[in-house]
């Protein structure tokens, strides 16, 4: 008699998570196309892509790559660079600490982005596809192919939740779109890149110069595109290859890497920085240099106020305005009522202090209200220095800012005997007027920052967090609550007066139309406030990258026209959906957004 027995059964475990691509290739088709796509889009940049120089950037020429050639040139050598990292190329394993399938994804992206922009709009502007040469058409189908090539390249994909018979269509079409959402969320996302480990100091030092190299290269380039198709392709190349070396692991790489070095690090931004004038022919692009450096010294004063202290003021423009104001009527300008002219260290000193003190007597009676009513009660307050700037012109007030005709003829400043209004010649190079306004406006910006970091990292600075984060609980472990925000707000309000000083000698006229609330030019409250939420509330690098874009960006985009404050509005209620916290996260609001984000071991208060 035989006995037969069976295996107990064991409950299901969980299996794990299919592997597959987007798009239906096998793997090793994908990879190929991605790597022959790559190659052959550097291969068409050295190709005529139109046969008539009217389009712009005169893509006429065989063997050498010109205008939106070179930025699919770049995007190309990235996604040929990724694609042989996915072959295990031993000498490219260091430009992927995350995997490269992600960052493959994105440089393919840029690439066909920028490439295909160009074919329409060539195509667009001449009258049709017949004005394409044959690297036009290469170009076209080589991005394509390493496009589809990446997209069919596996990853893990999430599991579908189970459907529910019962549920109606509507619920089951909402159940299939967010698992098809969250399967492209996967598809372009990276693992974490591995730490970098401890290298001798002066590699650490030079991979931190060639990265503010870099970082120069690409803003030079940027503010030096000369028609509107040629920056609007840079953005395309820089926003996706940004993202493609951010998902390779390079960023964080980096990251960790400045972090051994901040005093260096900051003081090699601002080298680099001082670098810009003597890379520019003429002063065409250093007075939008001037302008941004002055947006973003006050966007990093706002900073302190928004972004550590938590006080919401939609009227920070007014005390940019009344330091510019000080300042012009000190000048010895022939519009200014008072006949005096201080030196240089003494308008500075009259503008900070008479915007400090607008501050104090603004804050002391308003800052014990909270939230929605303090923001309301500085937005009036914006207005009302505007208005009354507008109206003190010996009519309707005292003469004393000549109404709505300003200050004019404001004259250029001299320190030490230095004319910053006259053209001067430092080793070889000519600096002009704006490029001088520019080197005092960075010593300007550097003693801001300087301010900024040593206030977030004292006693009071972390008394502004904690009020930020929970002012009840501050209050109960002891805090001062108004005169911390005092403080904050007196702070903030004397580093724009400072920036006000030079911005009245830099426009040669202040007039009340220049500090409204909000316009199509900044700098406004509305504009100084996108920066810093743009660029990351509570730390040093946000609001100076997103004073630069916010200023950058529209100054370029004047062609939309009437569509141009359209066009910025979707941009940033895309960046607000997609990154809430910020360009330059702080690492505790990007754990608030992002839950599923994997908690540190150390907790930065003001950011990277």
């Amino acid at each position: 008699m035989t006995t037969q027995t069976t295996a107990p059964e064991t409950p299901d475990t969980p299996s794990a998570p299919a592997e597959a691509g987007l798009i239906g290739l096998p793997p090793t088709l994908g990879r190929a196309l991605a790597l022959g796509g790559g190659v052959l889009t550097i291969v068409s940049t050295f190709m005529s892509w139109t046969w008539t120089s009217d389009f712009p950037g005169d893509l006429t020429v065989y063997g050498y790559p010109g205008g939106l050639q070179v930025l699919v040139l770049i995007g190309g050598v990235l996604t040929t660079l990724f694609a042989l990292a996915g072959y295990g190329v031993k000498a490219l394993r260091h430009i992927v600490p995350a995997g490269g399938d992600a960052a493959l994804r994105f440089a393919a992206l840029a690439s066909f982005a920028t490439a295909w922009y160009t074919v329409i709009a060539i195509s667009d502007e001449l009258g049709g596809v017949v004005n394409l040469d044959p690297g036009g058409f290469v170009v076209a189908v080589a991005t394509l192919a390493a496009l589809v090539g990446s997209l069919a390249l596996p990853f893990r994909q999430p599991e579908a939740d189970p459907i529910d018979p019962d549920d109606s269509s509507w619920e089951q079409f909402k159940n299939k779109a967010a698992h098809k959402r969250e399967t492209i969320k996967a598809a372009f996302a990276a693992g974490s890149p591995r730490p970098v480990g401890k290298l001798p100091a002066f590699v650490e030092i030079l991979i931190i110069a060639v990265v503010l190299a870099l970082g120069l290269l690409v803003f030079t380039y940027g503010i030096g595109t000369q028609y509107d198709e040629l920056f609007i392709g840079y953005l395309i190349t820089a926003g996706f290859g940004f993202a493609a070396l951010n998902k390779a692991g390079l960023v964080a790489q980096a990251t960790q890497i400045t972090a051994r070095h901040q005093t260096i690090t900051v003081f090699g931004a601002f080298i680099a920085a001082a670098l810009f004038p003597f890379t520019q022919t003429d002063d065409q692009y250093a007075t939008i240099g001037v302008y941004i450096l002055i947006f973003a010294t006050v966007a990093l004063g706002l900073n302190i106020v928004v972004g550590l202290a938590g006080l919401l003021d939609l009227g920070y423009v007014a005390f940019l305005g009344v330091g510019a104001y000080a300042a012009a009527l000190v000048s010895g300008s022939p519009s200014s009522p008072w006949d005096v002219h201080f030196p240089f260290w003494a308008a500075v000193l009259v503008g900070a202090a008479a915007s400090l003190t607008f501050g104090v007597l603004i804050g002391a009676p308003t800052l014990r209200l909270r939230g929605d009513y303090l923001a309301i009660v500085t937005l009036g307050f914006g207005e009302i220095f505007r208005i009354t700037a507008n109206n003190l012109d010996g009519t309707s007030g005292p003469d004393i800012t000549n109404g709505s005709n300003g200050i004019s003829s404001i004259p250029d400043l001299k320190i030490l005997g230095w004319d910053l209004g006259a053209p001067h010649d430092v080793f070889g190079f000519t600096i002009g007027r704006f490029a001088n306004y520019f080197l005092l406006m960075l010593i300007i910006t550097a003693v801001v920052v300087l301010v900024f970091r040593r206030s977030g990292d004292s006693r009071i600075g972390r008394a502004w967090v904690a009020i930020r984060e929970d002012e009840t609980a501050a209050l109960a472990m002891g805090i001062n609550g108004f005169k911390v925000k005092l403080i904050a707000f007196a702070v903030g309000a004397s580093l724009a007066g400072l920036a006000g000083t030079v911005q009245a000698h830099v426009t040669y006229t202040v007039t009340p139309e220049q500090y409204q609330f909000a316009g199509p030019i900044p700098p406004n409250s509305a504009f100084l406030l996108a920066a810093v939420v743009l660029g990351g509330m509570g730390t040093i690098g946000g609001p100076l990258i997103g004073a630069s874009l916010l200023y950058l960006i529209p100054n370029k985009l004047q062609f939309l026209g009437d569509y141009q404050l359209f066009a910025f509005g979707v941009a940033l209620i895309l960046l607000m959906r997609f990154r809430p916290e910020g360009l330059v996260a702080n690492r505790r609001r990007q754990l608030e957004f992002h839950e599923e984000a994997e908690t540190p071991t150390v907790l930065s208060k003001t950011g990277a």
